[in-house]
């Protein structure tokens, strides 16, 4: 960490980060009250891009021009926006977003098992695996009900999220491939090849200029854009070169309370006991699996 850098500052905005990415889920339960998921998705995608393309002009960055590099930035793309986030907005026509919070938090714990099965890089740990076996109980408490009851709407609603989940961890793998790119560059690429996915297939399957969105999914959508997306991703960039990519990871678990109560005041959610108790364990496996081991911390200091 800089000399210079302020740690009590970049805490606060870690925890301003996990607030913005918790507050991403009410955005969405609201947006999608009167604008469709895929349309949602492509304006927040593009909107958040050219956000990031002022900052990026503003910072003298230019985007790269070659083809393998878009390539890269289109695949992750799919992996980190278009698909995970129209998932969890279609999802969130059904399921609240307090609940679409708690299974979105095991990225970290997903990312470790595609590291394991892909990779192999990682050595396989007892708090790791009880970090695994601890998410995945959680998940399996929070949807177990309504598995036992059939393959309903509300289920494959949760499905949706857990594979959005899959996807994010996917797209935190994959981005180590842009390690000669400042980070922001990725950022900005694969949100706009996320929007250049999304538009057409909104321009085909909804016919946007037909649509008749009220004034709170509109508002909800301009602060999903600017707030939960572009502000969050210059804030996490910002993070990763103070806190460092440990410290940054703190926000997976810091943004779940904050995604459920955020949920539960504005929406008047409720969380229920086997809901809570899964929450728990999630956000137990979680820090098992993001937590440095006590030699990476010391060597770190």
């Amino acid at each position: 960490m800089p000399a210079k850098t302020n740690t009590t500052t970049e805490l606060a905005l870690l925890l301003l980060l996990a607030t913005l990415w918790g507050a991403s889920y009410t955005f969405i339960k609201i947006g999608v009250e009167t604008i469709p998921p895929i349309t949602l998705i492509a304006v927040r995608t593009l909107i958040a891009g050219l956000i990031l393309l002022v900052v990026i002009r503003w910072r003298g960055l230019h985007l790269p021009k070659d083809a393998a590099t878009w390539g890269k930035f289109l695949f992750q793309a799919c992996l980190n926006s278009a698909i995970p986030f129209t998932l969890i907005a279609w999802a969130e026509r059904s399921i609240d977003a307090g609940l679409a919070a708690i299974l979105n938090s095991m990225t970290p714990i997903f990312a470790f098992l595609l590291t394991v099965l892909i990779t192999r890089h990682e050595l396989v740990t007892a708090r790791k695996l009880f970090g695994v076996i601890a998410g995945l109980a959680g998940t399996c408490l929070i949807i177990g009900m309504q598995a036992l009851g059939g393959l309903g709407d509300q289920l494959w609603a949760q499905l949706a999220v857990v594979a959005a989940t899959i996807c994010y961890a996917g797209a935190a793998i994959f981005g180590k491939s842009f390690k000669g790119l400042d980070p922001m560059l990725p950022a900005a690429g694969s949100l706009i090849c996320g929007a250049v996915i999304l538009l057409p297939v909104s321009i085909i399957v909804d016919r946007p200029w037909t649509l008749s969105p009220s004034t709170d999914s509109t508002l909800a959508l301009l602060a999903l854009s600017v707030f939960s997306t572009a502000l969050a991703f210059a804030i996490y960039f910002r993070l990763i070169h103070t806190l460092g990519s440990v410290g940054t990871t703190a926000q997976a678990y810091i943004r779940v309370p904050i995604g459920v109560a955020i949920g539960v005041v504005f929406l008047g959610e409720t969380v229920t006991t086997t809901a809570g108790i899964g929450l728990i364990c999630v956000i137990s496996g979680v820090i098992a699996m993001t937590l440095p081991g006590k030699k990476r911390a010391a060597a770190a200091t």
